[in-house]
């Protein structure tokens, strides 16, 4: 009963926690979507989202115990301000200076990560470019990259940012990743299709041999 009540507990607990990353995502992406209008009544879109990128890769990732300050809810807004306005006031342009006073005064600071990722995306769609994934075995050199690029382009109608992964288990050919579906050109991937056609053709056998046995009317002689 205890183990049970333990399970159940677990299982509540990472249902809240999945509701809780969606809730968090769902937020960071009116700010996202606010950020970048801004940015873009200014003409000024992709240097501010580079800001925002270079604040992420340049000192969240650098400085851990910075970042655990900004998502401190132990320092109050005005504290957090001055902070703010000491470390980047000389270095970052006015609106994301401002936009990171607002999330300071609504206690969003710690959503600044999900903020850069929601703001690239949305920007990247309103350009017109679609993120694609190339898992390969082996290197390809830049050269190829570029043709492939090309041909991405053609075929989606869209301007592809292409990031190259390498993946020894991918097994000649490549897989290609766009949003949720993945096109599977490599060796492994077509002997797995394969043997998959194979067992769901011995199903379908097995399926129709157990009818017509079951089948009076198919036992009959001709």
């Amino acid at each position: 009963m205890v183990q049970r009540k333990q399970r159940r507990k677990a299982a509540s607990s990472s249902a809240d926690l999945v509701t809780a990353d969606v809730g968090q995502q769902q937020i960071a992406t009116v700010y996202a979507k606010a950020l970048v209008e801004a940015a873009q009544s200014t003409h000024q879109t992709a240097a501010v989202l580079d800001e925002l990128s270079s604040l992420v890769t340049d000192v969240l990732d650098q400085f851990p115990r910075f970042e655990a300050i900004l998502s401190s809810w132990l320092v109050s807004n005005e504290d957090m301000v001055g902070i703010i306005d000491r470390t980047f006031a000389q270095k970052m342009s006015p609106l994301l200076l401002n936009f990171l006073k607002v999330l300071s005064r609504r206690g969003r600071l710690s959503l600044l990560r999900q903020i850069d990722r929601q703001a690239r995306m949305l920007w990247d769609e309103i350009e017109g470019r679609v993120h694609v994934e190339l898992v390969t075995a082996s290197p390809i050199d830049p050269e190829q990259l570029g043709r492939i690029s090309q041909s991405l382009q053609n075929a989606l109608g869209s301007q592809p940012v292409v990031s190259a992964v390498v993946d020894p288990d991918v097994i000649g050919g490549a897989l290609l990743r766009i949003g949720d579906t993945v096109y599977d050109g490599s060796v492994a991937g077509q002997l797995e299709n394969l043997r998959q056609q194979m067992i769901d053709r011995s199903v379908h056998e097995i399926q129709s041999r157990r009818d017509r046995f079951s089948n009076p009317a198919g036992n009959r002689a001709v």
